[in-house]
Formats: structure tokens, C-alpha cells, sequence
């Protein structure tokens, strides 16, 4: 597991960040908006229910074809954005 990931886990998404049912995200406190595709929004869901990396990782395995390797990738990838963007913060119970 690469340091990226560990931080990762480490971060909840902050409560006031919302997704709607077309994975559209706003950012009240930025006031930016994003879209995610299916995958992102079903990852950024379950970071929310503070889903620990390895039950997503074993879920992603299951469900979609990719390797182990690139999911990693795509889970650092998707979180750097996500503390980038403002729309995390540690979460103090992990």
C-alpha cells in the first residue's frame, strides 16, 4: 500500500459536500461542481459511508474488470483529487 493510500484512509469526505442522483457534486464552500461517471460516484459513496480501503478494493475487484494495481491507482488518483479539491477533511476516528 503506497503512503497515498494510507492518507486516504485516514479522510472523510466533509458532510456538506452533495452528490445528487446524476453524480453531480457541489461544493458549498468552493462553490465549484463536478460530474462522476457511475464507478466515481459509487467510490465516492462508499468513502462516505467510511468504507475502509480494502472492502472497496475487494468490491471493485469483484464487479469491474481491473487489477488490483490500477484500482490502487485509480483509488490514490481519485482521493488526491478529492483532498485537492477541498472536499475532505481527516477524520479523526481511524
Amino acid at each position: 500500500m503506497h503512503l497515498n493510500t494510507y492518507n486516504a484512509i485516514h479522510m472523510k469526505i466533509k458532510t456538506n459536500i452533495a452528490l445528487s442522483e446524476s453524480g453531480f457534486i457541489f461544493n458549498p464552500n468552493t462553490g465549484e461542481s463536478f460530474s462522476l461517471n457511475p464507478s466515481g460516484q459509487l467510490l465516492f459513496t462508499m468513502i462516505r459511508e467510511g468504507k475502509d480501503f480494502a472492502k472497496i478494493r475487494e468490491y471493485f475487484l469483484k464487479h469491474y474488470e481491473v487489477d488490483d494495481s490500477i484500482f490502487e491507482k485509480d483509488f490514490e488518483d481519485f482521493t488526491h483529487l478529492m483532498n485537492a479539491y477541498q472536499m475532505t477533511e481527516p477524520d479523526e476516528q481511524a
